[in-house]
């Protein structure tokens, strides 16, 4: 490997280790200081057993002891006990949910990336067409409308008037609806950043030549337009599977799905400190990772890139 490019990835990952301290700290003292506690909304609780639980937890130690303690906790991958699930360890909620969000989240993108890559090359290849046009325009509305209205509406049509799938999203065909929810976005947004590119690559003059020389319309298009082309999406592909899994908070609370989104919300809401930290963790670190993968793939796609 080149020493440039070792260089590249030791410093990406100090950044990146640095980027999740920050993330960590940020939550920890922004989290501490809002008003309430994890206890506050118990019913029946005295003031004498409220002290016992935070004493327990460790909540009635100064807020730099909490924050040291956590942090060594942290580096030993360790994320304690949920203050509110009583008997189940962090770890263990979060990898319950990471099965459910990853398997929607990789479905959908890689839905997302075939059908986006399929409409944006054809969009490219029939410029200025009646089917372009229909593609574009479907596209802009997908990329217009956000995530929680897409969901209702699909929620609304074929799970409650139509019934063709469960509204609820625990089962494998519960996901179908979710899974439709989280692609649109992408697919749209690949299918008109492929279209883009394509018309770019196919203005070069290198395609140009080989036409001049008489070579297949089909290798020009898969051997040398289409390959180009798909450069800048491999640039996004890695932030943007991070941004189904991490980002289906609000998909993964109208269908019920049991994923981790929905695991990190009510968290929030129940002010489960422990959950709160342990799941920002797993989600920063997860975006750092994926947003690292993604400018090392870059290069691999374009080695005429320099990692600075």
């Amino acid at each position: 490997m080149n020493p440039k490019t070792v260089r590249y990835i030791i410093k990406r990952l100090i950044l990146a280790v640095f980027t999740v301290w920050v993330v960590i700290t940020l939550t920890f003292f922004i989290m501490h200081a809002v008003p309430g506690g994890p206890f506050q909304s118990e019913k029946a609780v005295s003031p004498a057993a409220q002290a016992a639980l935070e004493a327990k937890y460790g909540l009635d130690k100064p807020l730099m002891t909490q924050y040291v303690t956590y942090l060594t906790d942290v580096i030993q991958f360790r994320f304690g006990p949920s203050l509110k699930q009583r008997g189940r360890m962090v770890i263990d909620i979060i990898g319950d949910g990471l099965k459910t969000s990853a398997k929607l989240g990789v479905i959908a993108a890689f839905l997302a990336l075939i059908i986006g890559v399929v409409l944006g090359a054809v969009a490219a290849l029939r410029r200025n067409t009646v089917l372009d046009r229909v593609i574009m325009i479907i596209t802009t509305a997908f990329v217009s409308m956000p995530s929680f209205i897409m969901g209702s509406l699909l929620l609304v049509a074929f799970a409650i008037k139509i019934h063709l799938f469960p509204a609820n999203g625990s089962t494998a065909a519960g996901l179908v609806l979710p899974v439709i929810t989280l692609m649109l976005y992408p697919m749209s947004y690949i299918t008109r950043l492929t279209r883009s590119s394509m018309l770019d690559v196919l203005g070069q003059d290198y395609i140009r030549t080989a036409k001049a020389k008489g070579v297949s319309r089909s290798r020009i298009i898969f051997g040398h337009a289409l390959k180009n082309a798909l450069t800048p999406v491999i640039t996004y592909f890695g932030p943007m599977l991070a941004y189904i899994v991490t980002g289906s908070l609000v998909v993964e609370q109208i269908f019920a799905v049991p994923g981790i989104g929905r695991a990190f919300v009510q968290s929030i809401i129940n002010r489960d400190y422990t959950l709160i930290m342990g799941t920002t963790i797993v989600l920063a670190t997860f975006i750092v990772i994926m947003n690292l993968v993604s400018d090392i793939l870059y290069k691999v796609a374009d080695p005429r890139v320099n990692l600075e």
